[in-house]
This record gives structure tokens, C-alpha cells and sequence, in this order.
């Protein structure tokens, strides 16, 4: 049994295609097919149902991939501790962010890690929760910054702050002028919320569900920032939270606070319980605990 045919197992029961996991490994996709049968020879078991244009693992495969990303999990943990072993001067920190989340916090505290430690790279993927835990999963991230709930037990938690749900509301829109503005206020208006599978929409309409309010949805999207800007243009209101709402008079979205309880999201940082922390990635999560403070 090899590493690189452990390596070859993950890619295509992550891609679910022979070829897909290949281009990925950078082999041809016959050497990869022939790797892996070999595999399963010495195993005398079947890991992949192959059909006609996708991969699907067996029973065997099932239990034999857990062990496989754990193994791979290690030998790269011994090389990134064996390469580090002196001094912290280089290196790579892998961070899965939520998109709600990366380019409001991020800008708060990247720059001060890397100034403290200029030789490691920080690279930074964005996508929506199941998917950043796909990737941490398969050992692809090192640090997830995202929000709760998360019901995962393979993941370490440590939350970093919690922020408020603000009223996003266009120029002129009648709510602006309420000193206390309720729930009950809400019936009627035109919803915009970040489409299905953004955890943002679901804390959203959890918030509201809560309170038996059934929000009008006008519109979705996958972009805060499109989301900002159809708020602008009149098209409806929504939540949004406190660190992407920008304090500078220019902006010219108008922000209120709904009565208590008012609706919050906690913000956590997760990395996987069996996979050690580089030491680049520990550092940076050292960092990120100190630097993530909740938006003012």
C-alpha cells in the first residue's frame, strides 16, 4: 500500500470521477485507475461501484476513506512540523471563510499575522459552510471561519465573538424614522436574503420563524454585496450583519437595531479533531482569537 494510492482513493471519492481525480493528482487517468485496482487487489475489496460516468464508493470504500484521510492527515502534519521545526519562517495557512464573513473580518486580521510572520502565505477560500467542511473534511482547509449552529463532532470549536442582525433599509423607507422598530413592523415589506445554502438566509428566516414572522421574499442572492446594492435600489429590506453594515457617512443604506431579543450570529473558528495543526496554522489561529473582535 502506497501514499500516493491513498491519495488517488480521496481525490476521486471527493470528485466522484476517475478522470476529475486524476486531472487533480496531475497523473494520467489510466496510472490513477490502475493504482487504485492494484489497491483493491491487495485488499481483495471492491472501494468503487464504477458506473458509466461517476465513481460511488462501496461499503468498504466507505470505511476505508476515513482511515485513508487520517493517514494522509498525518504524514502531511509530520512534514509541515519537520519543515517548521526551527523557526516559524515560512510556510502556508489554508482558511475556509464564509463569503458573509471574509472581507470584513479578514482585513482585520491578516495583515497584523503577516506582519509577524511575513514568510507564510495565507490562502483563503470562500464558500458556504457544507462545503468549507467538505474541504476540511478532506484535509484542504486548516482554519474554518464561519457561524453557528454547527452540528459537526469531527471539528474543535472555539468561538471568537458574537454581532448583531442590523435592519438594512434604502433612503427614505418609513422604518428609518421609528425609534423602536418590532417584528410586528415588519409584515408587509419586501424581503432580500442570500439564497438557499448561504447559512446568513437561514439565520435570517430561523430569526424570523421564531417570532411566527413569515417574511415576504422578494429576491435572493449569493452576494452580500448584491444583496447591499438591491436594498439600494428599492427593491426590499433585509438583515444583515453588523460588520458588513460600514459606519462611514458615505454609505447611504440606513442600519437599525430591531427591539430585543435582537437577532445575532456567533462567529467560531473550527479545525479538525484528529488532523494536527501545522504550526503555521496554529499560529495564525493564535492570532485570529486576539485580532477577531466584534464589529463597533
Amino acid at each position: 500500500m502506497e501514499l500516493h494510492q491513498l491519495r488517488y482513493v480521496v481525490a476521486v471519492a471527493r470528485t466522484g470521477n476517475f478522470s476529475h481525480a486524476a486531472e487533480q493528482c496531475h497523473v494520467s487517468q489510466p496510472s490513477l485507475s490502475q493504482q487504485i485496482k492494484k489497491l483493491e487487489d491487495e485488499l481483495g475489496e471492491r472501494l468503487f461501484d464504477r458506473l458509466k460516468h461517476r465513481a460511488n464508493l462501496t461499503a468498504a470504500g466507505e470505511a476505508f476513506l476515513q482511515r485513508a484521510v487520517r493517514i494522509l492527515s498525518e504524514v502531511d502534519a509530520a512534514r509541515r512540523e519537520a519543515t517548521d521545526a526551527h523557526a516559524l519562517t515560512h510556510g502556508c495557512v489554508t482558511l475556509g471563510v464564509l463569503p458573509t464573513i471574509a472581507p470584513y473580518l479578514l482585513p482585520r486580521v491578516v495583515p497584523g499575522f503577516s506582519g509577524k510572520f511575513p514568510g507564510v502565505e495565507v490562502v483563503v477560500q470562500e464558500d458556504t459552510t457544507a462545503q468549507l467542511l467538505k474541504l476540511a473534511a478532506a484535509g484542504e482547509v486548516d482554519v474554518t471561519i464561519a457561524s453557528l449552529p454547527i452540528k459537526d463532532g469531527r471539528f474543535e470549536k472555539s468561538t471568537l465573538f458574537s454581532e448583531e442582525l442590523l435592519l438594512a433599509l434604502p433612503p427614505g423607507h418609513p422604518l428609518a424614522k421609528k425609534r423602536n422598530i418590532r417584528i410586528a413592523d415588519l409584515e408587509g415589506e419586501r424581503f432580500i436574503l442570500m439564497k438557499q445554502g448561504h447559512c446568513l438566509g437561514d439565520q435570517v428566516l430561523s430569526f424570523c420563524t421564531r417570532r411566527d414572522f413569515h417574511p415576504n421574499i422578494m429576491c435572493r442572492s449569493a452576494q452580500l454585496e448584491t444583496l447591499r446594492a438591491l436594498i439600494m435600489a428599492g427593491m426590499g429590506i433585509s438583515l444583515i450583519p453588523e460588520m458588513a453594515c460600514p459606519s462611514d457617512p458615505q454609505s447611504r443604506l440606513i442600519h437599525r437595531s430591531l427591539n430585543e431579543p435582537r437577532p445575532q450570529r456567533s462567529i467560531v473558528a473550527l479545525w479538525l479533531r484528529h488532523r494536527p495543526l501545522s504550526r503555521a496554522a496554529r499560529a495564525f489561529l493564535d492570532h485570529l482569537r486576539k485580532a477577531a473582535t466584534p464589529p463597533h
